[in-house]
């Protein structure tokens, strides 16, 4: 839950890194709180609680995207290719299992080393 707490207290954090660890933690909590307002949504007969937690958190997805691909080495544009079906996806995904680059790198520090 930490991790996922860390990605929200850097809402719009574009530079720096982010680890394997902080990315997928974020996406399996993320993926959990979504069921979870849907079943409730889909209780309720409304569509309002999944609507506005996908919008609030939009851009710290967004912004630990960029900042997983600044730890390959990647600039955060490489995002843009997920708009490509299917290909663009197994790309990015490919992208954030890699590991990060040893040392620091033009993005910052390496985050395994702190």
């Amino acid at each position: 839950m930490n991790w996922y707490i860390e990605v929200l207290k850097k809402y719009v954090e574009f530079s720096g890194r982010a680890r394997r660890k902080e990315l997928w933690m974020f996406v399996l909590f993320n993926a959990i709180i979504s069921v979870v307002l849907s079943l409730a949504d889909r209780a309720l007969g409304i569509a309002l609680l999944g609507t506005l937690y996908s919008l609030a958190v939009l851009l710290p997805s967004v912004a630990v995207a960029i900042r997983r691909l600044h730890d390959t080495g990647r600039t955060g544009w490489w995002l843009l290719i997920g708009f490509i079906p299917i290909i663009g996806w197994i790309v990015l995904i490919i992208f954030y299992a890699q590991d990060s680059q040893p040392g620091p790198n033009q993005y910052g520090p390496n985050p395994k080393a702190a």
